[in-house]
């Protein structure tokens, strides 16, 4: 399985032969600005929640891929709506896809569209693919539900936000990898803003400290597990 970092929550992931896009917002983003969009090989595109710093670039990316958009049932609709092969899932529920199982659990935050459109409930994922389990938590509160992932799944990297204002800080999000259960942590949904602009020598520390190790990736850049 390999992650690679588009910047802000954006991620690709390869498994199973397959290619997954995560909450594209990558052309209005200037730190991705060297990232071409056109580029991007998609036969999936997951949403953790309809802000649209999470899905800026899913429509763009679908037509050029014919990728299968995987979200809520509200947002899954309002892609379908618009013609776009889609998937939907709820909280709690899992499916077997051609690249492995993903099941979507819950999240703590708000989702609308654009454009005021209802976005249903946030989410994340727990994707299991190529013998490799990974928790996308999305933009999230700290949350005791965290500590159900590992009553089924044991995780070998936990993707987790922490910027702060929006979502977690750095000490909820060491908090939430002792609830997880997992010490490799991807960090993401910092830095994009300046609300959520964090110090990075800090924030690898403090894990440290904690016996974790943060990953923060450059944008581009990627990691195998």
């Amino acid at each position: 399985m390999k992650i690679t970092f588009y910047g802000h929550a954006s991620l690709g992931i390869e498994v199973g032969g397959k290619n997954i896009i995560v909450d594209p917002y990558i052309s209005p983003n200037p730190k991705a600005s060297h990232i071409d969009i056109n580029a991007l090989k998609a036969d999936y595109i997951l949403l953790t929640h309809a802000h649209g710093d999470h899905i800026a670039d899913v429509e763009a990316i679908a037509k050029n891929t014919n990728a299968t958009i995987v979200s809520n049932a509200e947002i899954t609709g309002y892609f379908a709506n618009k013609g776009f092969e889609t998937h939907p899932m709820n909280h709690g529920g899992s499916w077997n896809f051609d690249f492995g199982k993903v099941k979507f659990v819950n999240a703590i935050h708000s989702s609308s569209f654009p454009d005021g459109s209802y976005g249903g409930n946030p989410g994340g994922f727990v994707i299991e693919g190529e013998h490799k389990n990974i928790y996308i938590a999305g933009d999230t509160a700290l949350t005791f539900d965290m500590q159900l992932i590992p009553l089924r799944t044991t995780l070998d990297l936990a993707i987790l936000p922490i910027g702060d204002n929006f979502t977690m800080d750095i000490d909820d999000a060491i908090i939430a990898a002792d609830f997880v259960e997992c010490d490799k942590i991807l960090g993401y949904h910092f830095d994009t803003f300046g609300y959520i602009e964090i110090d990075h020598q800090e924030a690898v520390k403090k894990f440290f400290d904690a016996g974790k190790d943060l990953m923060l990736l450059e944008i581009g850049a990627s990691i195998e597990l």
